[in-house]
């Protein structure tokens, strides 16, 4: 199984950017797909995710800053990111979903690094 996550980068706060997931080794279609992300010195944490019935789900500090979505058809996931603070610096990983906001199993890609500066 390989994940994918391509579109980090470094921008400043306020900025955009949309980040991709092009896993394989899995039925994309078959999964919930969510992003999570983690910070220096902190744990992973949940994102957003989608699902095939189009029902998506934040996490509270998304703050309808970002747009989370999918193409089964290209077999990706996006995230689009608005209005970035520093917080938001982080790893920024893409997996299966078990659950709204939980992952499946315990597999992890190289993630894409995501820098907010101020």
């Amino acid at each position: 199984i390989q994940m994918g996550e391509s579109g980090g980068g470094q921008v400043q706060a306020g900025g955009s950017l949309t980040l991709s997931c092009q896993p394989s080794g899995f039925i994309f279609s078959s999964y919930g797909m969510g992003w999570f992300r983690q910070a220096a010195g902190s744990e992973r944490e949940f994102v957003a995710s989608v699902w095939n019935d189009g029902k998506t789900y934040y996490a509270d500090f998304v703050k309808g800053r970002f747009i989370v979505s999918r193409d089964n058809g290209k077999r990706t996931l996006s995230l689009q990111m608005s209005d970035l603070e520093a917080d938001d610096t982080a790893v920024y990983y893409c997996n299966r979903m078990r659950s709204q906001r939980v992952h499946f199993g315990d597999f992890w890609g190289q993630g894409t690094l995501v820098t907010v500066s101020s």
